[in-house]
């Protein structure tokens, strides 16, 4: 592969999403909070720190959502509807470095987006003499952008196999599965049911475990793992994402236009 090729195509989706306004999403989360935090003391003057804190992470973990299922399913879908992608394979450019670059260039959009809202979190959180676990919510925000770029690669993967609107599903679905399979995996040994253990174990080692990625709810108490199973967890992440556009790429290259 090409990496200069890469690089060209990542940047082309980069400018792409970011002319599609996926940066006012800054904006609606900074009004979003904002209000919160005028609005919860009325409402919950005991905990409202509390909860000021377990909202903002989660409303930055959904808008990546929101970017990675809506956007993701259409890098390579789009190109195919539109007939377009027969204009790029036209040129020098091969299947396996389209679908690189159009998963590195989402994923920049994705850094972009979370490193903004993070920061106008904090802002907000310090002006605001709101206390918070600045380490360890950095931690949790890195993993969530691993976790998105996870995402981006199923986004991908489905937008290779279907339509736009099914892959989108599809990819909120893993993400629901991803972080229910240890819970699906408990269900299936607590059945005493042979077949559906069977099922539930199939889930498990095939849906990537998101849950593992996911620290945001002890990390808003300042708790993390330890450092081994932080690199562990990571390296699962990328080896995942390795997985997933491999198989998107043995897919895309079987397809005719």
């Amino acid at each position: 592969m090409n990496f200069a090729r890469i690089f060209a195509i990542a940047n082309n989706v980069f400018s792409e999403v970011i002319r599609d306004r996926v940066l006012y999403l800054i904006g609606l989360f900074v009004l979003f909070l904002a209000g919160i935090i005028r609005l919860l003391p009325e409402l919950a003057a005991q905990t409202h720190n509390k909860m000021i804190v377990d909202i903002g992470i989660a409303a930055i973990g959904i808008l990546g959502l929101i970017v990675t299922a809506f956007v993701g399913t259409g890098l390579i879908n789009k190109e195919i509807e539109r007939r377009t992608v027969l204009v790029l394979l036209s040129k020098p450019i091969g299947r396996a470095e389209l679908i690189v670059g159009k998963h590195l260039g989402l994923s920049g959009v994705l850094a972009v987006l979370i490193s903004s809202t993070t920061l106008f979190y904090f802002i907000l959180l310090a002006i605001n003499d709101i206390r918070f676990p600045f380490g360890s919510l950095l931690v949790a925000m890195l993993y969530l952008f691993l976790e998105l770029s996870l995402l981006t690669a199923v986004a991908i993967l489905f937008g290779v196999l279907t339509s736009s609107l099914l892959a989108t599903l599809l990819t909120f679905g893993i993400y629901v599965i991803g972080h229910l399979s240890a819970d699906i995996l408990k269900a299936g040994e607590l059945s005493q049911s042979p077949s559906l253990e069977a099922i539930t174990k199939g889930i498990y080692f095939i849906i990537p475990n998101l849950s593992r990625l996911d620290l945001k709810n002890d990390a808003v108490y300042g708790v993390l793992p330890d450092v081994m199973t932080l690199l562990l967890n990571a390296g699962y992440a990328l080896i995942y994402i390795v997985l997933l556009l491999a198989i998107a790429n043995l897919i895309f290259a079987r397809r005719e236009f």
